[in-house]
């Protein structure tokens, strides 16, 4: 019995997702899977839009090329505050730089910070939420303390003391906020790892005699990972935020680098007579932070039903 419950551990508490690997078939249901996933996406035209919105993002920050061949720091003085049009869809800013390409271009820095601010916190809390919540008694007591007072504290605030410490730079940013969203990664991490510690085919693993960092690979991280890395999801746009705000007040890469929000902060001088140079970045920021959490929404809650 014992041995059945080990092997199967999703027959034995049905709640539970099966570890990875776990009951994987033959490469037929694979295909099955892919084609149930897209027609997932497919039927939810605010899932669609936001998984195009986010494949663009991507490519602009790997290849900027692919949408635009002008360069993001070379402007044309007689072209200054020319307004969105088809030579220059985001139009021009104060130097004749044109602001699509900018702004293209500035998905590469928004994005290399906002993913080392993610992993980051992934990996840091995720970590001190594993071992408190595997390990327990006085270690669990100690890292939660720890972890209360960083909840205590603003995310923002903790931000800007941490990256006023570190220095100025994309990745010092990066790094700050990472460290700021620390704490929700712990307690989800703990939460989970104390959920699946007690489920009945991990005690059937610890009495047939499996050491402690066997039933910790095979059966708790896998089975906790779910909601980590939905939390992740969501703390992508959450991050991407922060990142912005920081850059916006001065925290990021040194102009002329076109990060996000230095590009919103160097147009908010011009609202009067140039509303698309804050206006048109902005809407770049908002769209890739709305098709993040629609797309975190979908993992946590209408693709497990479905499943």
């Amino acid at each position: 019995m014992s041995q059945s419950l080990v092997d199967d551990p999703a027959e034995a508490a049905p709640g539970l997702a099966r570890p990875a690997g776990a009951g994987l078939g033959p490469e037929p249901g694979r295909r099955v899977d892919v084609r149930r996933l897209l027609r997932f996406v497919v039927r939810r035209p605010g899932l669609l839009v936001s998984v195009v919105v986010l494949v663009l993002v991507v490519l602009a920050s790997f290849r900027p090329d692919l949408f635009t061949s002008q360069d993001p720091l070379k402007g044309v003085p007689s072209q200054n505050f020319r307004g969105p049009s088809g030579s220059h869809w985001f139009g021009t800013d104060e130097l004749g730089r044109d602001v699509f390409s900018r702004v293209v271009h500035g998905a590469q820095l928004s994005l290399k910070a906002t993913l080392i601010a993610v992993l980051v916190a992934f990996v840091v809390g995720g970590l001190l939420g594993v071992v408190a919540g595997f390990v327990g008694r006085w270690v669990d007591d100690v890292l939660m303390r720890f972890v209360d007072v960083l909840l205590s504290i603003p995310a923002l605030f903790l931000s800007l003391a941490l990256v006023t410490a570190l220095g100025y730079g994309t990745v010092k940013v990066a790094v700050a906020v990472g460290i700021a969203s620390v704490a929700s990664f712990a307690r989800v991490a703990r939460a989970e790892v104390l959920r699946v510690r007690q489920a009945v085919f991990v005690e059937a693993s610890r009495a047939s005699g499996a050491r402690w960092y066997s039933v910790l690979g095979r059966h708790v991280l896998p089975n906790a990972a779910g909601p980590v890395i939905v939390l992740a999801t969501l703390d992508f746009g959450s991050s991407i935020l922060a990142v912005s705000a920081l850059s916006f007040l001065g925290y990021g890469a040194p102009p002329p680098a076109p990060e996000w929000g230095t590009l919103i902060s160097d147009g908010r001088n011009y609202l009067a007579n140039a509303w698309w140079l804050t206006a048109l970045p902005g809407l770049a920021i908002a769209a890739t932070v709305l098709a993040t959490n629609r797309l975190a929404r979908a993992l946590d809650g209408e693709w497990s039903r479905q499943r």
